[in-house]
C-alpha cells in the first residue's frame, strides 16, 4: 500500500471498543465506578430483594409490576414452562457428547417451528414470544442434561420459581433454600449487561426483520464462545488444577510470567471490580462453607489477592465468571452447563434489546476497509503456469 492510501485510512475501531450502536434504557454499566443498573435499578438492589421473575419483567417492560401484573407473569412463565414431546424426542436424538449450547441452539431453532405467532412482528406478540423463550429456556437445559445421563427428564413443577425449579430439573431433587436464593441472584446477575457481543449479535439478526426466535439463535451462537460465556468454566478449571491454597500464589506469578492468561479477570468496561463478582464471591463463601469445600474457596481468594496486586497497574480485577463458575461447582452442576445456564438467564436481556431496537429499527451495515489488490491481472485457467 503506497503513502498516500495510508495517509487516507479511516480509523478502524476493531472489536467496535467506542463505537455506539443504539440509544438503550435497559442496562447501564458504569466501569468506573462498578455499577450495573437495570432500568434504573441498581444490580446490587436486586440482588437483595428481587428475584428473576421480576428482574424479567423490569428488563422488558422498564418498571417495576404492580402484584397483579408479578403474578401474571409468575403463572404465565409457569405454564409455558413445559416443552413439547417432539422437542424432548429431538433432544434424545442428539448425539450424546453434544455440546450443551449446541443443543440448546439447535432446540431454539426447532421449537420456533412450532410458534403459531413466530413470524408476527408486533410487539405485543413479540413480548409473548419473550416470555416463552424465558419460561422454556431452563427446561430444555435441564432435560437434555438428563437425557444424556441416561435419566426421565423431570417435567417442570408450576408451583416454584424458574431458578429453583431449575436447580431440581437438572439435579433430581429439591435444592436447599440457600441453593435456591443463590440460584435464583445468580440469574438476576446475568441477565443483561448492556452491548455484549451476544446482544450485539441479536440486534444485527434482529435489524435484518428476521423473526425473534432467528435472534436469540445468533446470540446463543455468539455466547458459546470462549471469550465471551465460557471464561466461567476455564476459571473453575484453574482453581481445581491449583489444587492447594499453598499452590495458588505460585501458580499466579508463573502463569504471568510465562505471559499467560488468568481466567476471570479484567473486562472491556469495568476498571474496577465487577459488582456481579462481589456478590457472587460471598455466596462462594457460604456455599463452600456449607459444602465442607472451604480450600477451593480459599484458592479463589489467592488467585484474585495475587491478581490484583500483581496486575494493579493495568486495573485487572475479577469479573463475574470468576466466581459464578465456582457457585455453580459448589451447587453441584457440571462445567459443560456453565455456559447454558447463562443464557438461561441472558435471554431476558437479549430478548429486551431486541424489542427496544425494533421500536425504531435500522438495518445494521457497517463498512471495512479493503486494503487488498485493485488491479489483479485474471489469467485463464489453461494459460497458468
Amino acid at each position: 500500500m503506497g503513502l498516500a492510501a495510508k495517509m487516507d485510512a479511516p480509523r478502524i475501531d476493531r472489536g467496535l471498543d467506542d463505537i455506539y450502536v443504539k440509544e438503550t434504557s435497559i442496562c447501564l454499566v458504569d466501569g468506573d465506578r462498578g455499577r450495573l443498573v437495570y432500568r434504573g435499578f441498581d444490580i446490587r438492589d436486586l440482588a437483595q430483594h428481587s428475584n428473576f421473575e421480576e428482574t424479567v419483567f423490569i428488563l422488558v417492560h422498564g418498571r417495576l409490576p404492580t402484584r397483579e401484573e408479578y403474578d401474571m407473569l409468575r403463572k404465565g412463565l409457569a405454564e409455558s414452562r413445559a416443552i413439547t414431546p417432539d422437542l424432548v424426542r429431538l433432544l434424545r436424538r442428539m448425539p450424546p457428547d453434544a455440546p450443551p449450547m449446541d443443543v440448546l441452539r439447535t432446540a431454539v431453532s426447532y421449537m420456533s417451528n412450532f410458534d403459531p405467532e413466530r413470524d408476527d412482528p408486533t410487539r405485543t406478540a413479540n413480548m409473548r414470544k419473550a416470555q416463552r423463550l424465558v419460561a422454556k429456556f431452563p427446561t430444555i437445559v435441564a432435560a437434555h442434561h438428563r437425557i444424556r445421563e441416561g435419566k426421565r427428564p423431570l417435567a417442570p413443577n408450576p408451583r416454584l420459581g424458574i431458578a429453583e425449579d431449575f436447580l431440581r430439573m437438572v439435579t433430581g431433587k429439591r435444592p436447599d433454600p440457600l441453593s435456591a436464593r443463590i440460584m435464583d441472584v445468580a440469574l438476576i446477575l446475568h441477565a443483561d449487561h448492556s452491548m455484549n457481543a451476544s446482544a450485539f449479535a441479536a440486534i444485527v439478526a434482529a435489524s435484518t426483520l428476521a423473526d425473534l426466535y432467528s435472534a436469540i439463535v445468533a446470540a446463543i451462537a455468539t455466547l458459546k464462545g470462549p471469550l465471551h460465556g465460557g471464561a466461567n468454566e476455564a476459571a473453575l478449571r484453574t482453581m481445581l488444577l491449583v489444587g492447594k491454597p499453598e499452590n495458588a500464589e505460585r501458580y499466579v506469578l508463573d502463569t504471568l510470567a510465562n505471559r499467560g492468561k488468568i481466567f476471570g479477570f479484567g473486562h472491556r468496561v469495568y476498571r474496577t471490580y465487577d459488582p456481579r463478582a462481589l456478590i457472587l464471591r460471598e455466596y462462594a463463601r457460604q456455599l463452600s462453607e456449607k459444602r465442607g469445600q472451604e480450600d477451593l474457596f480459599r484458592i479463589a481468594e489467592i488467585l484474585q489477592e495475587v491478581t490484583v496486586r500483581e496486575l494493579k497497574a493495568k486495573q485487572i480485577y475479577p469479573n463475574v465468571d470468576f466466581y459464578s463458575g465456582l457457585v455453580y461447582h459448589l451447587l453441584g452442576l457440571p462445567m459443560d452447563l456453565f455456559t447454558p445456564i447463562f443464557a438461561v438467564s441472558r435471554v431476558s436481556g437479549w430478548t429486551a434489546h431486541v424489542i427496544e431496537y425494533w421500536d425504531d429499527n435500522r438495518l445494521v451495515r457497517p463498512l471495512d476497509y479493503y486494503v487488498g489488490p485493485r488491479d489483479a491481472v485474471y489469467v485463464p485457467l489453461d494459460q497458468r503456469s
